[in-house]
């Protein structure tokens, strides 16, 4: 994920950017996508970025989520095939999608999805991982409908870093036809 954390950067703010943020955090920087990284560097890399744009630690994480998407779309397109839309991407990342991220990355530490009401227009998922990223599983949803050509509006009722049990993430697909 840091090495996604690194070309997301550099793409958007220039690679002295992506440098600054090392020196500041005092991390090495180097990264592959083969490795496997302690989660206290990608939290200290996204305090510096917030940091550095003014944004808050879950917007920066949200915004990474989002600008990485394209990315990954790229990367590997069969997490993107027989997905209609971004509701059936979303109601298939426990069953399609993770698996395929842990083939690719042994020990890949994924969150859980708990599907709850699904329709047409809209989705509700129960989050839960120890990391408590859920700022960046919105941005990641938020990248995946733009891929789709869709838009959506994302609601938390609950949240983690709120000491609720799980994220409750509302995900409303605003521009259905």
């Amino acid at each position: 994920m840091l090495d996604l954390l690194e070309a997301t950067v550099s793409s958007t703010y220039g690679a002295r950017t992506w440098d600054d943020l090392l020196e500041t955090t005092g991390l090495a920087g180097v990264y592959t996508s083969l490795g496997n990284y302690p989660d206290e560097e990608l939290v200290a890399l996204i305090g510096a970025l917030a940091g550095r744009t003014g944004q808050t630690d879950q917007a920066a994480l949200r915004w990474f989520g989002r600008s990485a998407m394209p990315m990954l779309a790229a990367a590997y397109p069969e997490f993107f095939v027989g997905q209609d839309d971004i509701r059936t991407f979303v109601v298939a990342l426990n069953d399609i999608i993770h698996p395929e991220v842990r083939k690719l990355y042994p020990g890949a530490d994924v969150p859980t999805f708990g599907i709850g009401r699904s329709t047409p227009d809209s989705v509700v998922l129960r989050y839960g991982s120890p990391r408590r990223m859920c700022a960046l599983a919105e941005g990641l949803i938020e990248g995946a409908a733009a891929q789709f050509g869709q838009h959506v509006t994302i609601a938390q009722t609950d949240c983690m870093l709120r000491n609720d049990e799980l994220c409750t993430i509302e995900v409303h697909v605003d521009d259905r036809d």
